[in-house]
Formats: structure tokens, C-alpha cells, sequence
């Protein structure tokens, strides 16, 4: 109804403008369009008085639009009236207040159209003739084929519809002025009948359709329902529901049944049968017991795969969590070590001391016994004892610890194997094969050759490959919509493939098949193939190409995918309408999957679409530029390559900026530059070769071989929306959360290197300049690389801060104290030395005062990195030569600017 109104509203616009411009096409075009659009939808919501009425009056329009009949007032003037009954049917409708036919205005259009009346039984069809209630006749449980495979579904769906009915009708029959129970007869009635006629029984589903009408009938005019009516619906409703039980035992039981004449038990003669054929009645009883089924809602079977997904994510920061805190554990286990060295060392000196005391006081004469012998001991001396147990019992917990801690990961690891069996049975529950949208398919093909007089016949391969529900009922449409363009435009007429000797029957083919994590379909047709020039007029007319572009035919076909693209000359009732091919490859880049179109002149159009077999969970590689990181889908990794520091740089600085490997040319890009974050790509790596991730396309511009700063494994993933802000923006699949609660991006980098190749050919002065800012910025880390040393006790001080160098373009060097770094001083001098003050061997105010007393390492900038902020630290570090002063914790930021400072300065002295 909210469709038809703004139709209404439509239509009535253009029949004013129509009024000023009678001769104008367009207007006559677009009133066709309009109308066909309101006949459909009244025919699908069974409105026939409303699609009858508009079907002839579409008629009256197309006639007119192509030169058949020729515009006249009166047939404004009765277009007008058309127009008007209709607004009042509508009107009707969404007051509640019936549809009645309009065979005066049928008749006066079918006067107009074809010159003669109307028969009487078309123009009194639908009318007060509809009142006796039909009788249930179960001729067809006899005659069914059990070969149907849509038999079964239908008789478990009508079994669960047969208990909504019967509660609905005793509703009705408690009070029958209660809307609420007639509308829900109605549609259960409605989708009994869709679907005994798709199960193919026609005699059933006409039964229903029937049923239907009656019910609409009593409640749209002014007789009432009554008593009686209620019990003869009931009546005849029980009818059925007890055929559909018959239905269901011959089903089950695989044997035929005959439901109107019992069959009498004769007396037979002893079989001597053996073997095989004597197990064939337990073979029947084993069939004819049945299956225990759970009917599940979608809604809630979808909630409770997400929340299998969300335990997986809470499992992975538990992870995440065990595993720093092992780390935590190790970094304990030193500081323990640190500490029992230092009480040993401690009570080694108390006990020197006292001793040292005790022999003045022997020689002095002041003391008679040893006070060891007296059991005296000082209170310094209880102390360092006290520690010295403190620091074993802190040493006893660790151990507990980490063996809780091992515990923990044990449980993890089956709590991981029980998390994975349970997504993969919930996901198991959502997949359906691909045959059950064949009725709906071979339906689609079967309506619209005959409407276009043409032979084509569905063929499929692997139809019994399985796909997520979710993603099933997304393809629909889109693969409506391809077979409606590949009747319409590709396949020819029987007489034109005659001529070509084709058969005269066209065959449009899908198969379907599985790669990795994809499922592929491939979409096919042995028609006349994808007028290209076609392409190109069409192109050209809408400022799309220039008139003297170059274009490849895969370009040309790329334009199909472009919004509202279409090569249709008029609008028909098949195509035409405006809606091109981008609709399916929207649709398809929602799921996670791409398009690619191929064609050939005469020999047919081939679509191959790739969607991931679950738009659920994936595996995927993680991958990190800068700080930032990334996961690639693995089903569109090619391989995985590591290049030598030197070899990547003469790739990336080449003009063609290509790789070769595996016989195969790849464009090498930094995957910070393909994305646009501005990272520079971090081409030092201590000596060890670089890694780059092969990516490759359908064609050989796609390839790209993608360099990254670091590979982080491959993990299973739970693939979250990112929802309609971003679902436009190319290359983003979706996201995921990791295990300490970051949300990567998963990128698709095939899309990617596509819509790059596309811009390369498109705006070459634009990437041009691209390279050269992109070869500047690698001059720019290559040639201002500087090695900074940090010298600190603590791993995490160390781990954190070299990272943190490490993302900024620095290359970093470590050590674990002073003495340590005396020896690293030996072999690497340093542009800049991060120094901590606190450390075991020797500490920082010893090692700064030894590099400003030695030529060679004199000039290197000291930044004094403490927890120790008072004057008196602060003001002996300078002393010595200290250049900067920062207090722990340190701000990045700052500590950065500093850097830069001391280098800059550091610089102007050289």
C-alpha cells in the first residue's frame, strides 16, 4: 500500500504532464514503466481487481508509446478515469473497506486496445460469484511424487502451519469480528498455498487459493462471517490437515499409500527369497521411523552463532592476557634473582660489620663473651634475615604462579577446541545446499522465456555444494537479475540461433565451486555476448569516456558496474528499467566478494562470482605497517616471499616498480602507499631479508606483490560489519577484534590493486607525482636512518622504547647495562644513547662519565631516561655532560622531539 500510494502520486504527475504534451514518448515511457511496477505488486499482494485494471491500462500505454494507436482526448480522458478508480481501490484497501472490480473501465480499455467488447466472463470474473466454500478432495495424496525433493519440505512447514491455523480459526470461531485472527487465516492460508504449489501440488494449492479468496471475500464486502462459515472453514481444515498427515507417513515410510480403499491382507505363498531381499522390510521400518528435528527461528540460531563468535573474541584477550602475564612472570623471576643476590650481599656485609665491631670491643676489653654466644644479634642483623626468607617466599609464589599460569593455558587450549566444535556445528546449522534455490531459479528462467518467446533451459554443476543461509538468501537477487539480463540480452531467439547454427534451445549454465574459504559460482551463457560498442555510445553519452579513449574490453565491461548503467534501448517488462549490474556487484562487495565479467561475441557472457563460504569467520593474515596493523584474507594470498633489503630497494626505485617470481610480474608496492596512511616503509631489518605478500588477480595488471614492515602470523578471525558508513569505501571486507580488544581492518587488496591499475591508467601526471613523493620518503629513511643505543635493566623499558624507535624510521640498538653497552660501544657507535641511571655492574652516571672522557665517544648525545627526578640527580647528570633529562614514565611524544633536537644539533657540530 505505502508503494502504491507513491506510485499513485507518480503517475498522477505525469498524466498532467502528459495533458501539456501529448505527443511526448518519455511521458508515455515512463507512465508504461510506472504502471507495470503498480500491476506487479498489486498481483503479488493478490489485489486482482487493482492488477487487472492496471495490466489493461499499461496496455493502453505501451500501444500508444509505440505508434499503434494514435493520442486522442478520449483516451486522456479515459486514462484519466483509469486513474482515478485506481486511487480509490487503494483508497479502499488502506481504509479496510474492500477492492471492488471495475469491469466497466475493463471493457472501455479493451474497446480501446483491440476494437472489440470484453467477453462477459472475463468482465464478470472476480465479482459476488465467489461464495460457496470449496470441498476438500484428497485425490492428489494417491498421485504424489515422492522424487520431488521440495515434497518433504513442504509437508514439515504445512505440518507447523496446520497448528498456527488451528489456533487462528478457534480464535475466529470465539469471536468472529476479530480482525487480528482473520488477517493471520489469511496468510496462513496465503503461504500454505505458495507452497503446495511449488511442492507441484496444484490441486492442494488451488484448495487453499480458494479458501483464501472466500475468506477475503466475506471480510472486504458487506456479508458477514458467521457461525456456520467458521465451522465449514474448520471442517474443511481438518480435511487437509489430516491428507497432509497421510502426506507425511508416505514420505517417511518411502511406500506408497492408498488412503480411500484399505487394502484386505491376502494369504501369499512362502517366498524363497534370501539374502538381500529379505532385509528389505527392516530396511522400510528403519525408514519409516523418523528423524528427530528441532525447528529453530533464523533470528535466534544468527544471535547464538554471534555469540559464539563473541566468546571466541574474549577467549583470544584471555589469551592475550595468560600470555603478558607469563611474560610478567619472567620479568619477576629476574627481579627475584636482582633481589637475593642483593640480601645475600647484605647480609654478608651485616655480618662483616658486627664481627668488625664486635673484635674493637674484644680489644677494648668491654665485653666478656661473644655476643653470638649469647644468641644476641643486632637489629640489622634480623632484618637482612627477614629479607633473605622474604625473598624465598616470593620465589615460592612465582613457582605457584607460573604453574597456575600453565594450568590456565591448558584449560585454554580445550577451551579453544570445545569453542571451535561449537561454531562449526552452529555454522554447519545455517548451511543449506544451493539446490534449494533451483525451483526459484529454473521458475524465474521458465516465466521469462515465455514471455519473450525463447527456449532456454537451467543447467547446474555441483548444485549440491553447501553455502551459508545468510548468504543464500542474499544471492537471490542477484542472480535473478543476471538471468533476467542473460534471457533478455544474451540469449537469441530460436530462429536467429538457427541461423548460427546454435541449437535453438539456449542454456544458461551455474556451477558452483569451493576454493579456500571462497565459494565460487560461475555464471554462464551461450548467447550473443556483451555489445562493447554498444558500451562505449552509451559511455560516451553520459560523459562517462571520452569520445577518442582507448579503452580494453575489460575496461568497457567494468562500465556495466557503474550506478544506473544500462544498454537497454526501451524499458520493457523484462529489463530496460535503469537498475544495471551494479546492483549485483553491490551487493556481492557487502558479502565480502567481487565480480568479474567476461564476454565474447557470439559465444556467450560469463560472470564468476567469489563470496566467502561464511561471512562469519575467516582465516586471515595479519600483517603491520608502522603501528598499525592489518588482516589480509588468506584465500586472496597468493605466497609469501622475503627479499633481500638491497633487492626490495632496487625494486621500489625501478620506474615500472615491478617483481618477478614464479614466472609471474608483480607491481611492488609499500602497503602503507596502496592504503594512503603515510607510514615511510621500514627497509632496515638488522640484515634479514624484507617480507612482501604476493597478491594475484584474475588479470595481469591485478597482480601486486604488497611489502610490509612485519608479518604476525595467520589467525582464525570472527569478521565483524563495519557497517553502511564504510560499505562503500573500497578495499574493506569488514573488521575484526583482536585479543587485547583492537579492532583491525581487513582489507582486500585485490580490490585494491584493481582500483589502483584503474587510477594509474586514469590520472598517470597524479601518480607520477605519487612515485615521486614515495621515492622521496624511502631517500628520506635510507639516507637519515640514525642508530640510537638504549641502555636500560629493564626488558620492558628496553622492548617498549625500541619500538617505539623503530615505528619513527630510528634503528635501535640495546643493552642490559653499563657494562654491557661499553661492549656494544666497541663494535657500533651510536648516533644517540638513551641511558638510564639504576643499573646492575655499572650504573649510568659511570658509563656517561666514561664516553665524555674517550675521544671516540664523546660527541655522542646522552638523554637521561630515570625514575630518579630530583635536583640532585638531575644536577650531577649535567655535570658529567648529560644533554637531556626526562623523568620515567616518558611521553612519547616528548621523548621524540628531544631526540630529534639532540641529532639536529649534534648535526651542525660535525
Amino acid at each position: 500500500m505505502e508503494e502504491a500510494e507513491e506510485l499513485a502520486e507518480t503517475i498522477q504527475a505525469h498524466l498532467n504532464d502528459w495533458r501539456d504534451a501529448p505527443e511526448n514518448i518519455n511521458i508515455l515511457t515512463a507512465l508504461q514503466r510506472d504502471l507495470h511496477t503498480f500491476k506487479g505488486g498489486a498481483r503479488m499482494a493478490e489485489l486482482r481487481p487493482i492488477g487487472d485494471l492496471a495490466h489493461e491500462l499499461e496496455s493502453l500505454y505501451e500501444r500508444l508509446a509505440d505508434g499503434r494507436l494514435t493520442v486522442s482526448a478520449d483516451k486522456m480522458k479515459l486514462a484519466a478515469s483509469c486513474q482515478d478508480r485506481l486511487q480509490d481501490m487503494v483508497h479502499d484497501i488502506v481504509e479496510r473497506q474492500g477492492c471492488q472490480p471495475a469491469p466497466d473501465l475493463l471493457n472501455a480499455l479493451h474497446l480501446e486496445i483491440y476494437g472489440e467488447p470484453l467477453a462477459q466472463s472475463e468482465a464478470s470474473d472476480d465479482t459476488d460469484d465467489v461464495t460457496v466454500l470449496p470441498a476438500f478432495d484428497n485425490d492428489f495424496v494417491a498421485k504424489l511424487d515422492l522424487s520431488n525433493e521440495l515434497l518433504a519440505i513442504f509437508i514439515d512447514e504445512a505440518q507447523e502451519l496446520n497448528k498456527q491455523l488451528t489456533a487462528a480459526l478457534q480464535s475466529l470461531q470465539q469471536d468472529h469480528g476479530n480482525l487480528n485472527s482473520v488477517d493471520e487465516c489469511k496468510r496462513i492460508l496465503h503461504t500454505l498455498k505458495g507452497g503446495a504449489r511449488v511442492a507441484n501440488l496444484d490441486k492442494l494449492g488451488q484448495f487453499y487459493h480458494d479458501l483464501e479468496s472466500e475468506l477475503v471475500a466475506r471480510t472486504s464486502g458487506n456479508r458477514d462471517i458467521s457461525a456456520d462459515f467458521v465451522a465449514a472453514l474448520i471442517s474443511e481444515h481438518d480435511l487437509s490437515a489430516a491428507a497432509i498427515d497421510q502426506v507425511r507417513q508416505q514420505v517417511t515410510a518411502d511406500v506408497p499409500v492408498e488412503p480411500q480403499v484399505p487394502e484386505v491382507p491376502k494369504a501369499k505363498p512362502a517366498s524363497k527369497r534370501t539374502g538381500p531381499d529379505l532385509q528389505q522390510p527392516k530396511q522400510a521400518e528403519k525408514r519409516a521411523q523418523p528423524q528427530e528435528t528441532v525447528r529453530v527461528q533464523a533470528d535466534l540460531l544468527e544471535n547464538l552463532v554471534n555469540l559464539a563468535g563473541e566468546t571466541s573474541i574474549s577467549r583470544a584477550r584471555l589469551e592475550e592476557q595468560v600470555s603478558e602475564f607469563g611474560f610478567t612472570l619472567e620479568e619477576m623471576e629476574a627481579t627475584i634473582s636482582r633481589l637475593r643476590e642483593q640480601v645475600r650481599r647484605l647480609d654478608a656485609e651485616t655480618e662483616a660489620q658486627v664481627s668488625f665491631r664486635q673484635e674493637q670491643v674484644a680489644e677494648m676489653g668491654q665485653e666478656e663473651f661473644d655476643p653470638l654466644e649469647m644468641d644476641r644479634y643486632s637489629t640489622i642483623q634480623q632484618l637482612s634475615r627477614a629479607l633473605l626468607e622474604s625473598a624465598s617466599d616470593i620465589f615460592d609464589l612465582k613457582a605457584s604462579l607460573v604453574d597456575k599460569s600453565r594450568d590456565a593455558e591448558t584449560v585454554l587450549v580445550q577451551q579453544s577446541r570445545i569453542n571451535t566444535e561449537l561454531q562449526e556445528g552452529l555454522m554447519q546449522t545455517r548451511m543449506v545446499p544451493f539446490s534449494r534455490m533451483l525451483p526459484r531459479l529454473r521458475r524465474v528462467v521458465r516465466q521469462i522465456a515465455a514471455e519473450l518467446g525463447k527456449q532456454v533451459e537451467l543447467q547446474t554443476r555441483n548444485a549440491d555444494g553447501e553455502l551459508d543461509r545468510q548468504v543464500l538468501e542474499r544471492l537471490v537477487a542477484p542472480l535473478e537479475h543476471m538471468l533476467r539480463n542473460a534471457i533478455d540480452h544474451g540469449i537469441e531467439l530460436p530462429s536467429n540461433r538457427a541461423a548460427q547454427g546454435k541449437p535453438e534451445m539456449g542454456t544458461i549454465t551455474i556451477e558452483i565451486a569451493r576454493e579456500g574459504g571462497d565459494v565460487v559460482l560461475n555464471i554462464s551463457d551461450d548467447g550473443q555476448g556483451i555489445n562493447t560498442d554498444a558500451i562505449r555510445r552509451k559511455g560516451i553519452e553520459r560523459g562517462m569516456i571520452e569520445a577518442d579513449a582507448e579503452l580494453t574490453q575489460e575496461e568497457l565491461l567494468q562500465l556495466l558496474m557503474t550506478a544506473g548503467f544500462s544498454t537497454a534501448e526501451s524499458v520493457t517488462q523484462i529489463s530496460g528499467r535503469g537498475v544495471g549490474l551494479d546492483v549485483v556487484a553491490s551487493e556481492i562487495r557487502q558479502l565480502g566478494g567481487s565480480v568479474e565479467l567476461y564476454s565474447e561475441p557470439q559465444i556467450g557472457t560469463n560472470f564468476l562470482l567469489r563470496i566467502p563460504f561464511t561471512v562469519s569467520v575467516n582465516r586471515a593474515l595479519m600483517v603491520g605497517i608502522g603501528e598499525e596493523l592489518y588482516a589480509l584474507p588468506l584465500n586472496t594470498i597468493e605466497g609469501i616471499v622475503r627479499v633481500p633489503e638491497e633487492e626490495l630497494m632496487a625494486h621500489m626505485k625501478a620506474s615500472n616498480a615491478t617483481y618477478h617470481y614464479g614466472g609471474q610480474d608483480y607491481r611492488i608496492r609499500y602497503l602503507g602507499d596502496v592504503l594512503g596512511t603515510g607510514h615511510n616503509p621500514r627497509l632496515d631489518n638488522n640484515g634479514l631479508p624484507l617480507p612482501v605478500v604476493l597478491i594475484k588477480g584474475r588479470h595481469a595488471g591485478d597482480h601486486i606483490a604488497v611489502h610490509v614492515d612485519e608479518l604476525l602470523g595467520s589467525r582464525e578471525i570472527v569478521v565483524k560489519s563495519i557497517g553502511p558508513q564504510f560499505a562503500q569505501v573500497a578495499g574493506l571486507s569488514g573488521a575484526t577484534i583482536l585479543g587485547d580488544g583492537r579492532v583491525v581492518v581487513i582489507i582486500d587488496l585485490a580490490t585494491l590493486a584493481r582500483t589502483e591499475q584503474a587510477l594509474l591508467q586514469q590520472e598517470p601526471e597524479r601518480n607520477a607525482l605519487t612515485d615521486q613523493n614515495q621515492t622521496k620518503a624511502r631517500s628520506l629513511v635510507e639516507d637519515e636512518q640514525y642508530t640510537v643505543m638504549v641502555v636500560d635493566d629493564s626488558v620492558t623499558v628496553r622492548k617498549v622504547t625500541t619500538r617505539l624507535l623503530e615505528r619513527n624510521g630510528y634503528k635501535a640498538v640495546v643493552a642490559k647495562d653499563g657494562a654491557d653497552a661499553l661492549l656494544t660501544l666497541q663494535d657500533t657507535i651510536p648516533d644517540l644513547m638513551l641511558l638510564d641511571i639504576e643499573m646492575p655492574r655499572m650504573d649510568g652516571f659511570e658509563l656517561a662519565t666514561r664516553m665524555r672522557h674517550d675521544e671516540r665517544l664523546s660527541h655522542v648525545p646522552i638523554i637521561m631516561i630515570t625514575s630518579r627526578t630530583g635536583s640532585k640527580h638531575r644536577d650531577r647528570a649535567l655535570a658529567i655532560g648529560v644533554n637531556e633529562y626526562m623523568g620515567k614514565p616518558f611521553q612519547e611524544a616528548a621523548l621524540l622531539e628531544n631526540i630529534k633536537k639532540q641529532l639536529a644539533i649534534a648535526e651542525t657540530l660535525v
